[in-house]
Parts: structure tokens; sequence; C-alpha cells
């Protein structure tokens, strides 16, 4: 999320960004907003921006520009990120056909075929939790994290770092370390439901901090969560998938600030569950 050419994870320090980054975390972001938000509808985002800055007393063309920028960096941020990862799950499953039919599985389970998938099913699709961080793991959306600044000289691991040196954490290599993960470069789903499975993405666990971690962890992690579950689990539910040949989908990477798929993803969809739930 960004405001006057700049993101939050690439702001300068201070108080003015600190207050930006509070809104945005603790208002408009939070688990509780997102709850409270969950039966209504999405307008209600604009109203609760609206609501919180008329309580700030910020002058009303401030307010336009605050409230232009902040909905064009979480619809550009959050869409382009999200679709990144869910592109390259797409992909991992349709070169690993028996892990799609276990979460098919899984979902015919505890859903059937006679209704959609909803956001509360997501707690019971263990199965389906474990695909999203295993993606996420092998190819996370921001494969560098956003900078930091050393507010003093320091020692990190013998490396002396001088205050104000702009640091960088590879994200991308750290969660294929094989030196913390079995077979690395394999995709594994059950490794999140048996030796991790008590590991989480919201920067808790640092061999694992797709959403990077600390204060500058992504201001968007809980609504990315929520759409990436929801959005994966009715594409498997809903559509039987195939490829438009018979040759594996090609996993050759692209250059950038994300991490995304060097050549179109190629996909069929057929619909599978009673025509009446795809209106």
């Amino acid at each position: 999320m960004g405001y006057d050419h700049n993101m939050l994870g690439f702001a300068p320090y201070g108080p003015y960004w600190r207050s930006l980054r509070k809104l945005a975390t603790v208002e408009l972001l939070s688990n509780r907003r997102l709850e409270l938000l969950k039966h209504v509808p999405d307008k209600d985002f604009i109203d609760v921006m609206l609501s919180i800055m008329d309580e700030s007393n910020v002058p009303s063309k401030e307010a336009d520009v605050t409230i232009k920028s902040t909905c064009l960096s979480l619809v550009l941020g959050g869409i382009y990120t999200n679709v990144v990862t869910l592109t390259w799950a797409v992909s991992l499953l349709l070169n690993n056909r028996d892990v799609l039919k276990k979460a098919r599985d899984e979902l015919d389970t505890h859903i059937g075929k006679e209704r959609q998938v909803e956001e509360s099913d997501i707690s019971n699709l263990v199965y389906l939790q474990a695909i999203i961080k295993e993606t996420m793991r092998l190819y996370p959306a921001g494969p560098l994290s956003v900078p930091r600044e050393a507010m003093e000289d320091c020692t990190v691991a013998g490396f002396n770092v001088p205050a104000g040196t702009r640091l960088l954490l590879n994200l991308w290599k750290l969660q294929r370390d094989p030196s913390i993960w079995h077979k690395p470069l394999e995709f594994m789903p059950e490794r999140f439901l048996s030796d991790h499975a008590n590991i989480d993405v919201r920067g808790q666990n640092f061999e694992l901090i797709p959403f990077g971690c600390g204060r500058r962890i992504c201001p968007g992690i809980t609504f990315a969560l929520r759409f990436q579950h929801l959005a994966l689990a009715r594409l498997i539910h809903g559509f039987e998938w195939g490829t438009v040949s018979d040759e594996a989908v090609d996993m050759s990477e692209s250059i950038g600030m994300t991490v995304p798929k060097a050549t179109p993803l190629e996909v069929t969809l057929t619909p599978k569950l009673p025509s009446m739930l795809y209106r």
C-alpha cells in the first residue's frame, strides 16, 4: 500500500509513515475489521476509510489523495501478487496430479457437491492449507524482503554491519535451504502436516516468511491468505483441470520484484458441479 509515489514497505522511516502503516494494519486490514466486514458488501471498505479520515480531521484534498492511492495500491498489489501465487499453485498441481487428487478428495469429503466452498470451510481443509504454504515456500511473491536499515553498528553471523546499511533478505533462497527443508526443491505439501506442521507464515517462524516479518510485514497478509485459500479451493472443487498438451507445465521463472512464470499458464477448466452453483 502506498502514497505519494512510495510504498509502505519501502517508505522512509519516520512518524508519518508509521501512522499510515498503523492506519492500514490496525484499522483497515486487521483480523477484527475483516471479520466485521465479512458479511457486508465490498463497498464498505470505502466507508471505513471515509469514517477514519473524518475522525482524524485530515484536510479534504489530502484525504481524497490518500483514499485514491490506498485503493489503487490495494487493488494492484493485492490482485497481482495473489494472481502470481495462484498461478504457481495451479502449475504445481497440474504437474503433481496425485496432490491435486488428494486436495479434491478433501474438498469432496468436507463440502460435497451440492454447494460452493465458503470462507468458513477453510479451517477444515488442512491439506489445502499445506498446498498454499508449500507454494509460497517455493515461489514467494516477493523473492526479496522489503529493505531494513541498521540503526546502529552491529555484527551478524560474523559480518560487520555499519549503521545506515540497507539490508534485504533473500526469501527465495532462505525458503529452499537444504539444512532446514528435506528435499527443498520438491513440491511436498505433506511436510506441513508432519515435521513442519506448526510452522506459520505470519512472521513467527523465520524459515518461512513469504510476507516478511517484524514491523514491516506485509499489511495485507490477512486479506491475501483468505483470498488465496478461497480462490484455490473453489477452482479445485468446482472444475476438472486439464492442459492443452500432454507436456508438463513449464516451471521457468521470470525476473522482477515478484517471481512470475516466464511462460503463460494454459489450462482448461470443465465445470463439475450443478450448473446453478455457477450463477
